[in-house]
């Protein structure tokens, strides 16, 4: 693109918003093509609304609608922490397999649209596959940074009220291993509503499980 065509673009999302947001989102897979692209007032009460009367889902997007065309291209490269393992390149075809059956994992242990799942993950594929796999059934996901402590953890589960975990076995930093479930054992010392955690095998390292609350995701 060129500079003079950026800016065009600029100018026409600037004067005919509807227009323009409503042709961009036609790159979209919409369930059902929304009735108004845009009706916002930033009068009191503020009401901002965008696409109503639209459906759609991030993870279809993400994956189904390449599938036909794309599907055998790479969705993903993974780089490992380590510099000398392998790189990982992953398919789309490959990807909406995983997040297809990560999704049906959630929902056999009960988490249903409107439910927050909360991901204390590394930078790993299976973190990818949570988050699309959540999108996919409706439910929200909390990702909670790798490196926070036991409190920190517990304060952001309880303040979605997730009652379901996401979490690695050990995570890998800068040549440093992370102990993320031990992390996780601890912090839900304090938060009692969570029912399921659902362990990912990442490093292999030895972890403790409690039984009737953890699973391991293979």
């Amino acid at each position: 693109m060129t500079p003079e065509a950026y800016q065009e673009l600029c100018k026409k999302a600037a004067d005919q918003p509807e227009t323009f947001w409503g042709e961009v989102a036609e790159r979209l897979a919409w369930f059902k093509k929304w009735d108004k692209v845009k009706n916002t007032s930033f009068r009191k009460p503020v009401s901002v609304k965008w696409y109503e009367g639209g459906e759609l889902n991030a993870s279809f997007n993400c994956l189904d609608r390449h599938l036909e065309k794309r599907g055998s291209k790479t969705a993903l490269i993974f780089e490992p922490d380590q510099p000398n393992a392998p790189s990982r390149k992953i398919t789309y075809r490959e990807l909406h397999e995983e997040v297809c059956r990560f999704a049906n994992v959630l929902k056999k242990h009960g988490v249903k649209k409107g439910d927050c799942v909360t991901l204390y993950m590394p930078m790993i594929p299976e973190t990818v596959v949570a988050m699309l796999a959540c999108a996919r059934i409706g439910a929200v996901h909390s990702a909670v940074f790798g490196g926070f402590a036991p409190d920190s953890i517990a304060d952001r589960i309880l303040n979605c009220e997730s009652t379901f975990v996401v979490v690695a076995d050990e995570g890998r930093r800068g040549g440093k291993t992370i102990a993320l479930k031990k992390n996780i054992d601890q912090a839900l010392a304090k938060t009692p509503a969570v029912k399921t955690v659902l362990v990912v095998t990442n490093t292999g390292g030895a972890v403790t499980m409690t039984g009737g609350r953890d699973a391991w995701l293979h």
